[in-house]
């Protein structure tokens, strides 16, 4: 579909530089004011079929355009080859069918060099792909190696890309970002808007409904669950001093919402930024942890004895009992946290297992 427009990332930065030396910094004020919408609206050219070739219920006209917080993503016709960037994008598409032409490696949560988690793996081996094209970029993206796979379209709905990134990638192909602000797309927005670039809304759509079907029959077996009060906190054994919290927002803690948890208004209150996906607390505030039944964060039984040996972190109800949902760093189980459809299957036995866990603890 794309031979007309191969080039090199080298052939594309001389405008590109040129382009940006014109526009300057404005447009990065103006692109991240756009309303959020996974919904693709199609142009007036899209609608011009003659009546008498009426398109099936469930055919995507183009082009559609998908609108993000760092501009709209115009994509003419049905992308033959897809590039997904950054986190889980790729398992998106995977869990429809579509094996990306490149991908990004995964940067935590995998147990070998290769870049693939094991439900990235699996499902790769299901379709028959021995030699993905993995995109070791975890120190920044490789935009050269990005245009070499000379991608129709780049998904990136659960990114931290930047404006400038955004209008790099622009430059090879169309690009659809996250709808509101880095890091805290949710994992159905996630699928909805990287299958409406693919041209595939309709399996999307029945993607998160299976997958949605399966959650719920999974937390059936875990009524202690709903109703608990829960709070992320990443804690570093190093420095206690300092809690790092990830607030509603964050795909993380949505999910917890999607298991039928809650956050205290505790926390709640103390949001001052509802765009961004974590909040900073000191230790000498952790009274704000002491209405949580559960605390779940990164960590393992040394660090929840070293909590509970604090003199102020050791008094928050949910630590001194052992209430808590802590994902050891060295298993898969920690890339889990940031959820999508395949992570969702392969993980759901063991998550919910730690989060029941924890909940047993609260009334012993």
């Amino acid at each position: 579909m794309n031979t007309a427009r191969r080039f090199t990332f080298k052939t594309l930065l001389v405008p590109f530089a040129l382009t940006l030396a014109l526009v300057g910094c404005g447009n990065n004020n103006t692109a991240s004011n756009n309303a959020a919408s996974p919904e693709p609206t199609a142009s007036p050219a899209a609608s011009t079929a003659p009546a008498t070739e009426a398109p099936a219920a469930n055919a995507v006209q183009y082009p559609i355009t998908i609108k993000g917080a760092l501009g709209e993503a115009v994509i003419e016709s049905k992308p033959e080859r897809v590039v997904t960037i950054q986190w889980a994008n790729h398992d998106v598409a995977l869990a429809l069918g579509v094996v990306p032409v490149g991908f990004s490696a995964a940067n935590f949560g995998v147990q070998d060099d290769s870049g693939l988690l094991p439900w990235t793996k699996e499902k790769l081996d299901e379709l028959g792909v021995t030699d993905p094209n993995v995109f070791q970029d975890t120190d920044g993206l490789d935009f050269e190696a990005i245009s070499d796979a000379d991608p129709d379209v780049i998904l990136a709905a659960y990114s931290g890309i930047t404006q400038e990134d955004y209008d790099t990638l622009s430059q090879i192909a169309p690009v659809v970002a996250y709808p509101t602000s880095p890091w805290t797309t949710t994992w159905r927005e996630q699928v909805l808007l990287n299958a409406e670039g693919m041209g595939l809304k309709a399996e999307g759509e029945q993607l998160i409904k299976d997958t949605e079907d399966m959650v719920k029959e999974k937390l059936s077996k875990y009524p202690q669950i709903a109703g608990k009060k829960v709070v992320w906190v990443n804690f570093s054994a190093e420095d206690l001093s300092q809690l790092h919290i990830y607030t509603p927002i964050d795909s993380r803690v949505s999910f917890l919402y999607e298991l039928g948890m809650e956050y205290p208004e505790s926390i709640t209150s103390q949001i001052t930024d509802p765009t961004s996906y974590s909040l900073n607390l000191s230790a000498e505030n952790v009274e704000a942890l002491y209405d949580a039944d559960i605390i779940a964060g990164y960590g393992n039984d040394e660090l929840l004895k070293a909590l509970q040996a604090d003199s102020l972190l050791g008094k928050i109800p949910a630590i001194e009992r052992g209430s808590v949902a802590f994902i050891d760093s060295d298993t898969p189980l920690v890339a889990a946290g940031t959820p999508n459809p395949l992570s969702i299957a392969y993980t759901i036995d063991e998550y919910l297992a730690l989060i029941g866990g924890a909940a047993d603890k609260i009334n012993e």
